[in-house]
């Protein structure tokens, strides 16, 4: 507690029984950069103080050198494996984590590009009480997203959770390309409004964002396009185009975490099996030096993106969610307006930019009856019908 009161003296100049009604000592979460402090402000409001440990700034450049002296020993003992991007992302991405007021600025765009969605609630900054070393930002109540006790215990409706997740990060990848790159089960919170009774999810740690640059974004909109509809032709031409080369199999494996056959039959229309997940994690040895090799391949944007991937996945296979058709139909909707907007933008005459937005709105009405099938299919009303037709033959 010394170190913290000694950081909030340093960067803003008061004490903390000065800026503060209230500062618990015990911290909500700790981790490697920083520990947050629940505190009450003199007029009554509760925030979240996150203060980063004194002497990170220091030690992570020299973390960073050890970092790659380990990573150059390891490729020259055993030089299929060459882990030398790791070093340069973290050189490019630690700076930016360590840079509070930039994950203020990240949390106050964020909150901007997706105000459109009601359910989430990403917390509002003090800026008076943030520096580079300190944010303060509202104080939000919730639990874990992979907490399926915690939903149970608040009615929280868990295939709702999993689908709005899903059109979060669909919107953020394919639409903006500004991607909130971390979001592990304490950065994801949800929590249900006693007021209104609407179930809200709430977007933490903005200090690791990617920018996705238009020609990778929309190669990357493609390429799911073509994995979602199992266009094999489509896989390996948008695969080339991100770097994967003659690697275009192992890469779609890669991305979806699905067997070569499920992506050969599309992912939308092969459920995931227990048998597949084992083969995956047997695959995932044997290709060791290949998967190196591809991860040296493909551009420095995919890394962050597949590390997403794999935590969001993390998150459906704990809530029972993974490889929904809702989340297909996000990942389609997002893909279909990505595509159209970047026709529109080369367009030429007023002509050709109404007919791509006819276009688009008559593959998103696909996609809306399409949802209203699966819906009625697996409602009270469809079973029923499908019943009646059985007797009926």
């Amino acid at each position: 507690m010394e170190e913290i009161q000694q950081v909030i003296r340093e960067d803003l100049g008061k004490e903390v029984s000065e800026l503060f009604a209230s500062f618990e000592e015990r911290p909500q979460g700790a981790a490697s950069l920083a520990q947050v402090h629940r505190a009450v402000l003199h007029d009554g409001r509760t925030v979240a103080v996150k203060v980063q440990h004194p002497k990170v700034q220091r030690q992570s450049s020299r973390d960073i050198m050890v970092m790659e002296v380990l990573v150059r020993a390891v490729h020259w003992l055993f030089p299929d494996f060459s882990f030398v991007w790791l070093v340069e992302e973290a050189k490019k991405n630690m700076p930016l984590e360590l840079d509070f007021l930039n994950e203020g600025r990240n949390a106050e765009r964020v909150a901007a590009m997706l105000g459109h969605f009601p359910f989430l609630k990403i917390p509002k900054i003090h800026w008076d009480l943030s520096t580079k070393r300190i944010l303060t930002m509202e104080f939000a109540e919730g639990g874990q997203v992979n907490d399926r006790d915690y939903m149970e215990k608040h009615s929280i409706n868990v295939n709702k959770i999993s689908e709005n997740l899903g059109k979060l990060y669909s919107e953020m990848i394919f639409v903006h390309g500004f991607v909130h790159c971390d979001p592990h089960p304490g950065n994801v919170l949800v929590h249900k409004c006693p007021q209104t009774k609407q179930t809200e999810i709430v977007l933490l740690d903005h200090g690791l964002y990617q920018v996705l640059e238009p020609d990778f974004r929309l190669n990357y909109c493609r390429l799911w396009q073509s994995l979602i509809n199992g266009d094999m032709s489509g896989v390996e031409r948008y695969s080339r185009r991100l770097g994967a080369g003659d690697l275009f199999p192992l890469f779609a494996c890669v991305l979806t975490a699905r067997s070569w056959t499920s992506v050969n039959a599309g992912i939308s229309s092969v459920p995931v099996t227990a048998s597949e997940d084992v083969e995956i994690r047997t695959n995932a040895s044997l290709y060791l030096p290949q998967i190196s090799d591809l991860l040296n391949r493909v551009p420095r944007q995919m890394l962050l993106l597949l590390k997403t991937n794999d935590l969001l996945r993390g998150i459906e296979t704990t809530l029972q969610t993974r490889a929904s058709s809702s989340s297909f139909i996000n990942v389609s909707r997002c893909c279909v307006r990505a595509v159209a907007r970047h026709k529109r933008s080369k367009a030429r005459s007023r002509r050709r930019r109404l007919q791509i937005t006819l276009d688009e709105s008559l593959s998103l009405c696909r996609l809306s009856v399409y949802e209203l099938l699966l819906w009625v299919k697996s409602s009270t009303l469809g079973l029923w019908l499908t019943a009646l037709l059985r007797l009926l033959q």
